[in-house]
């Protein structure tokens, strides 16, 4: 099991240009993906898109790759000749009319950012290997974090799973009571009318008969502790299954809302009520979920 939430990150250099590989994602029904390359490699980025997508089938995916320098020093970048002729020919414009030229600091930044050496970055067919092996890296740590969640995820839904039969066991346990305390309550009602009734007369029979299949859950328990079942199963054996488990919950919440519906028993609703919001929490988890 994996979260759909994780982070992974690498860096890389040739020659004088590194760059950093930085990819997160968060929650998302469907895959989400956006990939930011600096224009000279966007070539790459189909290929980039394929590696990301080996690693991920859910979630919103950002992978942006950063160019991090584009020289060894910071001498490197300035144009010692250019700013050495601008000053030169500032001093003769100067002396040409008579004005006294004494350079400042700000003017030498000035002129010194006005023009800096360009260092190219690689070509792509030259970054491409080790690009592609640090979005590798970089998609790795991802998936190690998404695990490592879901490990996590795991076990509380353990829990929950646990939780859930216990609920739904105690539902079961109460439903063949549903029917015989409907028929003693009818019973006192009718003494407490005067209409005295024997417990054997065809109309209670009937009025009972009829309210204990309106309130029959037992197909409804029977599928619910099957749904409980693949989804225990389900999140133990299989890497994604998102999806499957959201089917499953809601089928599952299904045959609770039909319970609640049927059962007309105080002790019963009770259950029902906490049922469904363990269901919620469990729905609210499995968002989580790759």
């Amino acid at each position: 099991m994996r979260s759909m939430t994780g982070y992974g990150g690498s860096t890389a250099a040739l020659g004088n240009v590194g760059f950093s590989v930085n990819v997160s994602s968060v929650n998302r029904k469907s895959l989400d993906l956006t990939v930011s390359l600096p224009s000279e490699w966007e070539v790459l980025e189909s290929e980039v898109i394929d590696q990301v997508r080996k690693s991920a089938t859910r979630g919103k995916v950002h992978l942006s790759i950063e160019i991090n320098s584009k020289k060894k020093s910071d001498e490197e970048v300035w144009d010692d000749e250019y700013i050495t002729a601008a000053l030169d020919k500032l001093s003769t414009l100067a002396e040409a009319q008579g004005v006294t030229f004494n350079p400042s600091a700000d003017l030498l930044w000035q002129i010194a950012n006005s023009k800096r050496k360009e260092v190219t970055l690689p070509a792509p067919d030259l970054i491409r290997p080790m690009l592609l092996e640090a979005v590798d890296t970089a998609l790795n740590g991802m998936v190690i974090m998404r695990e490592k969640e879901g490990e996590a995820l795991l076990v509380d839904f353990i829990t929950r799973v646990t939780l859930l039969r216990r609920l739904v066991d105690s539902i079961g346990q109460r439903a063949p009571h549903v029917a015989p305390t409907y028929r003693e309550l009818l019973l006192k009602r009718l003494r407490e009318a005067n209409l005295e009734l024997d417990i054997s007369d065809e109309r209670v029979l009937k009025e009972v008969a009829l309210f204990a299949d309106r309130c029959d859950i037992t197909e409804e328990i029977t599928r619910f502790k099957s749904h409980i079942d693949q989804f225990t199963n389900l999140i133990k054996s299989e890497t994604e299954m998102g999806r499957k488990a959201e089917f499953i919950l809601q089928e599952m919440g299904r045959e609770v809302h039909t319970m609640g519906s049927k059962a007309n028993d105080l002790e019963i609703a009770k259950h029902i009520i906490e049922l469904k919001n363990e269901l919620e929490r469990v729905k609210e988890q499995i968002a989580n979920v790759e």
